[in-house]
């Protein structure tokens, strides 16, 4: 055969063989703008585009998910979800399948994963402490037992989040206790750090964006307990002695999470417990330095990316409400009714759009963050938690 000849073959082989290559091209799929809605009564979740507003696809068999959170890999691939009912189910993203599921407690309620990507850590009421796992194959790495000579016996755990150094920090709710877990070198055997009378009863807990604070909740009186974690060997101080219920005991129909405090500057917004309100903390000095009115006892207060602007839910009555707060007026400048049962809220990555679960409703609504239209709304079974792949680079999250 010719030069000429053999030229012209792979020519028309190349040209045959171009369309496939082209089709196959366009089935890859990024993972950065997936995410996945969690059906609360349903035991599943819907898996999500959110460039193309789109649902891909349902995924079953997920147990309890009526409190169910999740966390993500590294990669963005895998989601980690964690049901009420102990059971840790690890989903491919891109292919819609259980990758495998453990059931590790008899109640669990949260997790996190580690700032190298390699362990997941879940938060346990039952039997009461944390389990780390391997990421890949969610073998069983260590077992921790929340046992507290304070009350003789083991604690429900709350509050569970990721640090930097593949620390996590966790809160002890019925012995009033923070511990602080290093993986170092040797994650079968962790260090633990445990700091006893932070308070009565730490409900919930954050950790501030660059993993340094570490704050909890207190239901049992006012007050917060917190965490330096660049000087963890300071202990944990109490903070906001105002911050709470207060001498007149105010009824609270749902209390806020912690997760979803908002934080713009040096400036962190959190809901008033029992008030109608947001209150302004001064991180520096961890004081009290105003508080906004809104419509109902707030339980997430979550900022946008730019933080410019916060974006407040309520417990019921005002369960059907979402206002918004301008940072710079420290005013509420926009008030909706999306429907009954707003559960939460979750913002694309570069705050274009923020995503509703209106859970009685059978719907998550899609808002422009700009001029707060409505552009959609997808189907879902009683959805509650909205969690973007976006998680997966961020502390606490």
């Amino acid at each position: 055969m010719t030069s000429r000849k053999l030229l012209l073959t792979l020519l028309a082989c190349a040209a045959l063989a171009l369309p496939a290559l082209v089709a196959h091209a366009n089935d890859l799929r990024g993972t950065g703008d997936l995410g996945l809605i969690v059906e609360r009564a349903k035991g599943s979740i819907q898996l999500i585009d959110t460039t193309r507003r789109t649902l891909l696809q349902r995924v079953e068999g997920l147990g309890d998910t009526s409190h169910a959170s999740a966390v993500f890999s590294r990669d963005a691939r895998y989601a980690y979800i964690f049901g009420r009912d102990g059971g840790l189910t690890k989903v491919d993203l891109l292919t819609g399948t259980i990758v495998k599921r453990v059931i590790q407690s008899g109640n669990s309620i949260g997790g996190a994963i580690s700032q190298d990507g390699r362990y997941i850590a879940a938060a346990n009421y039952v039997p009461g402490g944390v389990k780390l796992f391997d990421a890949e194959t969610l073998e069983q790495v260590a077992d921790i037992p929340a046992y507290s000579e304070e009350i003789k016996g083991l604690s429900r755990v709350v509050g569970l989040e990721d640090s930097f150094d593949n620390r996590f920090a966790f809160s002890l709710f019925d012995a009033g206790e923070i511990w602080l877990m290093e993986l170092g070198n040797d994650p079968k055997h962790p260090k633990i750090t445990k700091y006893p009378h932070i308070g009565n009863q730490p409900y919930d807990a954050l950790i501030t964006g660059d993993g340094r604070w570490y704050v909890a909740g207190l239901y049992g009186e006012d007050g917060m307990a917190v965490l330096d974690m660049w000087h963890p060997e300071r202990g944990v101080k109490r903070v906001l002695p105002e911050y709470g219920k207060g001498e007149q005991k105010l009824p609270v129909y749902k209390m806020p999470h912690l997760e979803t405090w908002a934080a713009s500057g040096n400036l962190v917004f959190i809901p008033g417990v029992g008030h109608h309100e947001v209150v302004l903390v001064d991180l520096s000095t961890w004081r009290v330095v105003g508080r906004i009115p809104v419509a109902g006892q707030p339980v997430f207060v979550m900022s946008d990316p730019t933080g410019r602007r916060l974006w407040v839910n309520f417990a019921f009555p005002d369960y059907d409400t979402v206002q918004v707060i301008d940072v710079e007026s420290r005013s509420v400048i926009h008030t909706m009714k999306p429907g009954k049962a707003v559960l939460h809220m979750e913002f694309t990555p570069r705050g274009e759009q923020v995503w509703l679960s209106v859970r009685d409703a059978n719907r998550v609504d899609i808002y422009d963050t700009s001029n707060f239209s409505k552009i959609g709304e997808l189907p879902a079974n009683s959805p509650s938690g909205i969690f973007f792949s976006a998680r997966a680079h961020r502390f606490g999250l």
